[in-house]
Formats: C-alpha cells, structure tokens, sequence
C-alpha cells in the first residue's frame, strides 16, 4: 500500500469518526452605515481586514469579488444620496440587500467565529464538544494538505533484494 494511499485512508478514517453536530456562534454586523463618511471607512476597513493575516483572510476570490461588487454597489448608493434617509425604498431595499449579502460572507469567514462540534474521540464511544475558531480550522487544513503535498514529492523507496 503506498503512503499515499494510507494518508487518504487515514484522513478519509478520521473524518467519518468524527460526529456531524457543529455549531457556530452569532457574529456582529459588520456592514452597516447610515452615511457616505461612515460608509467609506467600513468599506475600507473591509478590504484591509480581507487581506492575508486579516479577520477575512480565508475568503475565496470568487467571495472576494462578489463582496467588492456589493460595496461598489453601495458606495454608488451613497455617492448619490449622502444618506440612508434621503435615499428612495427602491434604494434603500438595494443597500439592504447588499449588505446582507455582505455581511453573510464575512460572518461566514470570519476567523474569530467560534465552531463547536460534538466529537467521539479513537477508542472511545463518549463524544466531546471541541470548539476552535474558524481561523485555527482553515490553517489548520491547510497545513494539512501542504504536508501531504510535501509527502508526495519525497521518493518513495521499495525495499528488495
């Protein structure tokens, strides 16, 4: 059996002993602005916070472009009205939605979100509840799989006479 072969059995292994209850704590909202000026250091804040080492880190680039797309939608909401309150429902209903979809991605990686999951450790039948942040989950597996990365491009010898 290659190592290979044993890394997936054993990852493959490991994820089915593991029990599926997960939980996850309610964040704040981080999008919300009633004005251009607020609205400009939210929106600026949001992209520090999306950079490597940020609270967003972890976003995809697909995720990255689609929360970029929703805040140039409503920075042009408040370029043109200033304010929530001068700005007509079809408007308000469109920052609205924005933000919402805004927030749903960043609460979604936030790496200070806390994940719980009931889980029954080898050798055992009693689960316990482990949490971590979704920050130490996604570097988690990511060192992870560079380890197997790294396993594969060492030169597996067969022993033989």
């Amino acid at each position: 059996m290659s190592l290979k072969a044993l890394l997936i059995g054993a990852a493959l292994g490991m994820t089915l002993l593991q029990a599926g209850v997960v939980h996850a704590t309610k964040t704040e909202k981080v999008v919300k602005a009633d004005n251009k000026a607020d609205f400009s250091a939210v929106n600026a804040a949001v992209h520090k916070e999306m950079l490597p080492g940020g609270r967003y880190e972890y976003a995809t680039n697909k995720e990255r472009e689609e929360v970029n797309a929703h805040l140039a939608d409503m920075q042009s909401l408040f370029d043109k009205y200033g304010t929530v309150a001068q700005m007509d429902d079809k408007s308000k209903i469109q920052l609205f939605n924005d933000q919402e979809a805004v927030n749903a991605t960043l609460t979604h990686r936030d790496n200070e979100r806390l994940v719980c999951e009931s889980v029954i450790p080898v050798g055992s039948h009693i689960p316990r509840k482990t949490c971590h942040t979704y920050g130490e989950i996604e570097q988690a597996h990511r060192n992870s799989m560079k380890w197997m990365r790294d396993q594969e491009r060492v030169p597996q010898y067969k022993g033989g006479n």
